[in-house]
């Protein structure tokens, strides 16, 4: 997969519990009549899509309280109940509920699983 950023780099985002990196795509400047949109009226626009780079581990589950039971050994690893949008599809998502950074020139969107309204997954996309 190669949407600007390489995977050495990538290996340096560590998103936290249900957050998504997306690399917005690039939106149509122009409309189906034929007349071209500044960027100000692309980026008033309440849905926008972008692929997903990377996906947080998920929502943690609370651990069970097995103080009954002293033989078990504890488990202190933490559990995550893991996100549904997998990196490399492209999310339809809203706006309003990211938050735009800037990576080596490159404009990415932060945005929780719940602003993620679908997702269209094509294995052979990046192939």
């Amino acid at each position: 997969m190669s949407l600007g950023i390489d995977d050495k780099e990538l290996e340096k985002f560590i998103l936290v519990g249900d957050r998504i990196l997306l690399k917005p795509k690039v939106p149509q400047s122009k409309t189906k009549s034929g007349l071209y949109l500044p960027p100000s009226v692309q980026e008033k626009e309440k849905v926008h899509s972008g692929y997903i780079v990377k996906v947080g581990p998920g929502y943690p589950i609370p651990s069970a309280a097995e103080s009954d039971e002293l033989w078990k050994k504890k488990d202190e690893a933490i559990k995550y109940v893991p996100l549904q949008p997998k990196e490399g599809d492209l999310a339809i998502y809203l706006q309003s509920g990211g938050y735009e950074i800037e990576y080596k020139k490159e404009k990415y969107v932060i945005v929780s699983q719940s602003a993620v309204l679908m997702v269209i997954r094509d294995e052979g996309l990046f192939e």
